[in-house]
């Protein structure tokens, strides 16, 4: 159908272009682009002193045809931007192709919000969603935290950024060597950067970045499969992370800065980017960062360095290549933490800061390089092409402290409880290589009848090769917690005995396309499916397994006003690492499928300057490979040693988010999330109990106000509260059954609520600017744990100050 469609359209344009040659007149054809070289959609291209002008589509292109030959002005403007112009000379039976840069006015409102750039998809968001779309016209719930906000709020880790986005929240720090996200009750989402993981663990214990190279964060929510391929990581039916890199401006400036903050940090940054040549076809972008802390537990600390450089080709006005590169190399001090001291309350012991439970030696090295090639061809105003690779390499090695107390299989404690056995552990020794190869044609608005369809067909290929060292943890010695603590480590302790190396390789290849079908001007169908096959690894490298699935994705949006849009969507994903565990009978079960059903509205106001979402959501697993128990005459429960399908893991919900200007020279972020998520039948856990990590609220409020006229010009006053309500620290797992070494049938404790509460004062002048930043502000006292390990508090009140100059 669209190749007969394109067929007809050159015919047309062909009798067209003789139809002008013949009358003397010709066709002026172009694109309309941002100084950020992102188009322009509804900007007015006007012939001066004629009647004659038109206005861009979503993609930026215009066509004005059957202009008369001679001289004129061509004046090319829109809201919030600089008019151009200039005299062209129209020949007869030409077709002349322009292409503009328009640049924001200083005079006008920032045209880029808390949440991005308005009027047009995030930069690198089609990476994920594989669509050239906006967020409020994705069938999934998509939220976007910009460079901007980031850099208001003073956010150093996703942790901290993602508090932006309802239902997003912190599973575990692992003695704040890394950052592992949740989303929806599952834990370790996936991270991505630009697209690609980073760390491919499907069991994730997550990686870290520096946040001076991210355009901005975008986390898809829920079921990702039909863009992403299966869901091979535990989190992946919750959503993803995508951390987007720093891109090429074709026009010259930057800035630096020198942040110095509490506990002797000081980190000073840098940005420059612009044109290379006269032609501006050649555009570059550097930034970098380099940052020493100490921390608030006395012996901890971190030293780190990052540089991310990108180049820019335009060869012509349809063609763009972009490379990208960044590298972090990251060296900090594990925080052993702190114990708690029941089995069964919170009663976690606050260890003053000047107490620490490690030595001195541990240390957490991370070495992280991402590589980006992406080009984009246009075929037509109306469809393009799109390619793209993307590569990591991840090295990561530490060595820490692991506590332990005493107690015996039932959990009761042997000795008093601050009474704490500390091991030397090494935690890591993991290089892991990632590559993902797209390729895809995308039309937008393509008319086929009365029907327009914006979609998509296309394929990707992921490889994935990690080796990991597992070694043998060292009992060192025994410390009363509430007395002085050691740090250095004995001589007696020479090392670790040689490693039990496990070396994997993924690789899978999806076929995919989607399709937006606008039916009529309120009304679009959204239709998808994606057939992934898997060739798996086992773990000790002895076999492979392979999978084959196919997901489906069916949606449904209806605009009753303009910028509402009610939408309805299912989907599903699909977890092949479990697919080789065999039934009573010796045959493979089979990959595990979950499904997804998603309702919700999604609403632009006062000029797309402010975003409303409300979604509900309802996840499922009912096909689950479970470990098969048996209950004995004791009603004892046995495990099994072979699986069955079946069991039934809900995850249901609500996400409510308002973000960006509700009034001129005030922004605000807000969001609400409520997460029910059970295990309501499992062989493994106690029916009806919560995964751990997982609260069932969250909440999270940004104001920022920045007046742009007035005696106040120049300055910004912004603050906010982050809540997460309590949660339980580990699994519920049935009377004998044996899972992570959790005491069986013991009930898990509850980490407590906590609100933290930041604020920022800032003032511009010219080039200059000062930003004051005052970072948990009541001083709450808040943990995250990862089960009974690595119990690590929030940071306690602490101040910063930034100092900026821009050229």
């Amino acid at each position: 159908m669209y190749y007969k469609t394109i067929l007809a359209c050159s015919v047309c344009a062909l009798t067209c272009n003789m139809a002008m040659a013949q009358s003397g007149t010709a066709e002026l054809r172009g694109k309309i682009l941002d100084q950020n070289n992102q188009p322009i959609a509804a900007a007015t291209v006007a012939v001066s002193g004629t009647a004659l002008g038109t206005i861009t589509n979503d993609a930026g292109y215009f066509s004005i045809p059957s202009v008369p030959a001679g001289n004129y002005e061509l004046v090319v403007s829109v809201l919030g931007f600089e008019a151009q112009k200039e005299s062209i000379d129209v020949q007869e039976g030409d077709t002349l192709r322009k292409r503009y840069h328009l640049q924001a006015e200083d005079n006008k409102l920032d045209n880029v919000e808390v949440f991005g750039a308005r009027n047009k998809p995030s930069e690198k968001l089609d990476a994920i969603t594989r669509l050239p779309l906006k967020p409020s016209e994705q069938i999934q719930s998509i939220s976007i935290i910009s460079d901007k906000l980031i850099r208001e709020q003073g956010a150093l880790t996703i942790s901290e950024a993602s508090r932006n986005v309802p239902g997003v929240y912190t599973y575990a720090t692992y003695g704040n060597m890394r950052e592992s996200m949740s989303s929806r009750g599952f834990r370790g989402i996936p991270v991505l950067k630009n697209g690609v993981r980073v760390h491919s663990d499907f069991r994730g214990q997550g990686f870290i970045t520096d946040m001076q190279g991210v355009e901005n964060i975008q986390v898809l929510k829920g079921a990702n499969a039909i863009t992403m391929g299966t869901a091979s990581d535990l989190g992946a039916p919750g959503g993803i992370i995508n951390i987007v890199t720093k891109t090429p401006k074709f026009y010259s400036g930057g800035y630096a800065s020198l942040r110095i903050g509490s506990w002797g940090q000081v980190r000073p940054t840098f940005d420059i980017y612009g044109p290379v040549n006269e032609s501006k076809t050649l555009a570059f972008r550097l930034n970098g960062a380099y940052e020493r802390a100490d921390n608030y537990r006395v012996g901890v600390g971190l030293e780190k360095f990052y540089i991310n450089p990108s180049l820019e080709w335009r060869p012509d006005a349809k063609t763009s290549f972009i490379l990208e590169m960044d590298y972090l190399n990251d060296n900090r001090t594990p925080d052993a933490g702190t114990v708690n001291l029941s089995t069964t309350e919170n009663e976690i012991y606050d260890l003053p800061f000047d107490r620490n439970l490690g030595w001195s030696t541990n240390q957490a090295f991370t070495r992280n390089a991402t590589f980006a090639a992406r080009l984009k061809r246009d075929i037509s105003d109306k469809l393009y092409v799109r390619a793209a690779y993307f590569y990591s390499w991840l090295d990561a090695d530490a060595v820490v402290t692991s506590l332990s107390q005493f107690t015996n299989s039932e959990g009761v404690f042997t000795m008093p409880s601050h009474f704490v056995k500390r091991s030397l552990n090494h935690n890591g020794d993991r290089t892991d290589k990632n590559g993902v190869v797209q390729l895809d044609l995308v039309g937008q608005d393509v008319q086929t009848g009365f029907l327009k369809h914006t979609f998509q067909v296309g394929m990707d290929y992921r490889a994935t090769n990690v080796s990991t060292g597992s070694y043998k943890a060292v009992l060192v010695d025994t410390v009363d917690i509430y007395g002085p603590v050691s740090n250095q480590l004995p001589g007696s302790v020479t090392g670790f005995a040689a490693p039990t190396v496990v070396s994997t390789r993924d690789v899978a290849m999806g076929l995919m396309a989607q399709d937006v079908i606008s039916v009529t001007s309120w009304a679009k169908v959204f239709l998808g499916g994606r057939f992934s096959t898997t060739l798996s690894t086992e773990e000790n490298g002895t076999g492979a397994a392979t999978d084959h699935t196919f997901n489906p994705m069916a949606g449904l949006m209806i605009s009753p006003v303009k910028n509402v849009n009610l939408f309805a969507s299912y989907t599903n994903s699909t977890n092949p690492r479990s697919a080789a565990y065999q039934d009573v009978n010796g045959n493979a079960l089979g990959h595990e499928r979950i499904d997804q059903v998603e309702v919700g509205l999604k609403s632009d106001w006062l000029n797309n300057r402010l975003r409303f979402n409300l979604t509900l959501y309802k996840i499922n697993n009912r096909n689950m490979n479970l470990r098969a128990t048996q209950t004995d005459e004791a009603g004892v429960v046995i495990q099994m040693p072979y699986y069955i399908k079946g069991g039934n893991d809900e995850r249901k919900g609500v996400e409510v988010e308002l973000a960006g200007r509700v009034l001129p020279d005030l922004e605000i972020v807000a969001g609400y999330a409520y997460i029910d998520a059970r295990y309501l039948e499992h062989t493994t856990f106690v029916p009806g109990s919560k995964p751990n990590n997982t609260p069932s609220h969250t909440a999270n409020l940004w104001v920022n106000y920045a007046p742009h006229s007035g005696a106040l010009k120049g300055f910004s006053v912004g603050g906010g509260a982050y809540y997460i309500s309590s949660r339980p620290n580990n699994d519920w797992t049935q009377s004998g059954v044996d899972y992570h070494a959790i005491v069986p049938g013991q009930a898990p404790w509850y980490m407590k609520e906590y609100t933290v509460v930041n604020a920022q004062i800032g003032y511009r002048y010219k080039q200059y600017g000062i930003r004051l930043l005052a970072n948990n502000v009541l001083d709450e006292v808040g943990y995250n744990a990862y089960r009974t390990s690595f119990i690590n508090r929030i940071d306690p009140r602490n101040f910063a100050a930034i100092l900026t100059y821009a050229f």
